[in-house]
């Protein structure tokens, strides 16, 4: 698909990895790249999504648009996450499908994948077991994107694609200690303690869970590529092929922060999903996607971000 000549929405294009999303259309010379603000459409609500279709009428759909959170979050709002991320996907890809468009591109998480699934994560085992109890609401509610968008190819020939990412981080994320994920809620926590010369931080779990990484303007490229280039119906996952284990990114944050104080792990709370790396050979194989962002790299950038914006 050429994308310069089509009109593109993409819901969640205010947030963090929306803004990298419609800075890479850009960059490809789209100039019809339309963002409806949860202020002007709230996707929850069929009536918002059918207006949101009647006011912009695009070509392409690229959902990106979530309600998402860490492992605290997730145990706060289970009902809220399913249900909103439930609705908002299947509002968006119904109203897609009876309006014709030409492309649904649907972002799920790899949160969808089974507690134990082999590592590296492999497109096939998505319904191998259920998800990780803590992020499993979220999770599922964003896998039936996957279903509904296989059923309406199947029914209607409708052309929906959906992409798995792993965790993303990068600048601008979300900082919140209440809402956000581990790398910007361990930067915080460090850059913090340091300015306060606190003697140590507190981190949940034990340390030897493992998480994969990627950097947002590269799930971003990821993203754009696959709406270019990729129209089948399996599932793609969206990483970088590597993983690092919790008790081994905190110490190298914590470094880069310049935190020198104690490390304690809270075993009560809970590590989440023990394991997490994907396979990502259908991104490179299907629409030639691989990674280029260290990893050392992009934490570093990412700190500097934090470092530069924090008012």
């Amino acid at each position: 698909m050429e994308l310069k000549s089509k009109r593109i929405v993409v819901t969640g294009g205010a947030g963090f990895l929306g803004g990298f999303v419609t800075e890479a259309l850009a960059a490809r010379g789209c100039r019809d790249v339309l963002v409806p603000l949860v202020e002007d459409y709230d996707l929850v609500e069929q009536a918002n999504v059918q207006r949101m279709y009647d006011d912009i009428r695009p070509d392409v759909v690229i959902h990106l648009a979530a309600v998402v959170g860490g492992i605290g979050a997730n145990r706060l709002h289970p009902g809220e996450f399913f249900y909103k991320n439930m609705a908002m996907g299947l509002f968006m890809m119904e109203e897609a499908r009876r309006r014709n468009l030409e492309k649904f591109v649907a972002l799920g998480t790899v949160c969808a994948y089974p507690k134990f699934t082999p590592v590296p994560f492999r497109e096939e085992d998505l319904w191998n077991g259920y998800p990780e109890e803590t992020n499993a609401p979220y999770g599922l509610a964003k896998k039936m994107m996957l279903v509904q968008g296989q059923a309406y190819r199947q029914e209607y020939g409708f052309n929906s694609i959906f992409l798995v990412p792993v965790n993303l981080y990068g600048p601008r994320d979300n900082f919140d200690p209440v809402s956000s994920h581990v790398i910007p809620a361990l930067i915080r926590k460090c850059v913090e303690a340091r300015e306060s010369g606190a003697e140590a931080i507190e981190v949940w779990g034990t340390g030897k869970a493992s998480r994969e990484f990627l950097y947002v303007a590269d799930a971003a490229e990821a993203i754009v590529l696959a709406t270019e280039r990729y129209d089948g119906a399996e599932p793609v996952n969206i990483g970088a092929g590597a993983e690092i284990m919790i008790r081994d990114l905190v110490p190298l944050i914590a470094k880069l922060t310049g935190f020198e104080g104690r490390i304690d792990w809270d075993a009560s709370k809970p590590d989440g999903q023990p394991r997490r790396m994907l396979d990502v050979s259908r991104a490179r194989d299907y629409f030639g996607f691989e990674a280029t962002t260290g990893f050392e790299d992009g934490l570093r950038e990412t700190v500097a971000w934090f470092e530069q914006n924090r008012s």
